[in-house]
């Protein structure tokens, strides 16, 4: 692992598949690495690996045994920690070890807006950091709870799938919770936290009901929660929620959610157009008369939250579309890279029409010939 991590100080993840030699992704692409007597893993290598660094963990042991994946942290002792799955495949296993930085990274490294940093200031409210997986959402999170730990004496409660970064003491008192080491699930632990007296709880993932609805408890009773979904903008992260409930349960929880959501972050990560490494798309949903009204009615015709994100700008709001147009204007990021990460591909190209003269407008006059309006992100 060593020898993998000294190709770059950019590589995200470690891959172990049989059939291929050991790879590391930099920058969004698989890179081969040659390590001595592993040139080509066999399933004797990665199931050896898997057995490494399961350890003594029964838990993840029993998991991959019943289940056939397993997730579970792992530490090298001074150079880095890892989130991993190990998962069985064709009768073999294969290994996946995200990367996490010893270094809590800071707003600036992360390119955070501004408007964040108000997260530190909430006493009360949920709020949601969403993408797909390797967007980059618990580094955002973990610069958040890093930054109420040094200006606020709170007390912090994080349960986690596994533990990624590790959170020292600061002004405030960080305790970290692994789910099947330290709790059973997302939804017992978050019940158990509200008798822990903490002002800060951080769920790692909503994924059912029950931590969705215990969550928004939560919030409405004192508590600031922040959590992730998987979800692709801030639009579809409401639509998920309001879904998670009955048909029957619709209308109170729209007005359950316009009263406790407080910002709805949505992340991409868009390869740098100088090649290195890649820069954050982050749209945001904030609080305010005009998007809870529209969370608790429901869309309609001109008046949805997309119109209200575009057009919020003094209220710290923006769209997908607008940040990757801007990018692209400042050169941040390619033209097709910016087109291919898009919400609304065809928006966007009329949007920067005057950027690419004949050949934006061949591509125009393409995708409307073929009908090929969609969305350039599922």
């Amino acid at each position: 692992m060593q020898g993998m991590l000294s190709v770059s100080d950019k590589i995200s993840d470690l891959i172990f598949s049989p059939g291929r030699p050991p790879q590391v992704e930099l920058i969004g692409k698989l890179t081969p690495v040659s390590l001595p007597g592993m040139e080509m893993l066999t399933p004797a290598h990665t199931a050896a690996i898997a057995k490494a660094l399961i350890g003594s963990n029964k838990t993840a042991e029993e998991s991959l045994e019943k289940y056939g994946s397993a997730d579970l942290s792992f530490s090298l002792t001074g150079l880095s920690r890892f989130r991993v799955n190990i998962f069985k495949q064709r009768g073999s296993h294969a290994i996946v070890m995200r990367v996490v930085p010893n270094k809590i990274p800071s707003f600036e490294e992360l390119g955070l807006p501004d408007k964040l940093a108000e997260i530190a200031e909430l006493k009360n409210g949920i709020v949601l950091v969403t993408g797909p997986t390797g967007s980059g959402k618990s580094s955002t999170l973990a610069a958040i709870i890093d930054l109420i730990n040094e200006t606020k004496s709170y007390h912090v409660v994080t349960i986690e799938d596994p533990i990624e970064f590790i959170h020292q003491h600061k002004n405030s008192t960080v305790h970290q919770r692994e789910l099947h080491s330290d709790t059973s699930s997302f939804a017992y632990a978050l019940r158990a936290a509200l008798r822990q007296a903490p002002k800060v709880i951080l769920v790692g993932e909503i994924r059912d009901l029950e931590t969705c609805e215990v969550a928004l408890e939560a919030s409405e009773t004192g508590h600031l929660v922040l959590s992730t979904l998987h979800t692709t903008d801030a639009v579809k992260t409401v639509e998920r929620l309001i879904g998670m409930f009955p048909k029957s349960q619709e209308h109170i929880i729209r007005m359950r959610l316009s009263g406790a959501f407080r910002f709805i972050v949505s992340q991409r990560l868009v390869p740098r157009a100088d090649g290195y490494g890649r820069v954050a798309a982050i749209e945001v949903l904030t609080s305010t008369a005009r998007t809870r009204d529209y969370i608790e009615k429901g869309e309609r015709e001109g008046k949805s939250l997309y119109d209200a994100m575009r057009d919020g700008t003094l209220e710290g709001m923006n769209v997908f579309d607008g940040e990757l147009e801007r990018m692209m204007r400042d050169g941040v990021i390619t033209m097709n890279d910016g087109l291919a990460y898009s919400t609304n591909r065809q928006n966007l190209l009329l949007q920067i029409s005057d950027l690419g003269g004949g050949s934006i407008g061949e591509m125009i006059g393409v995708e409307s010939r073929t009908g090929n309006l969609g969305l350039g992100v599922s």
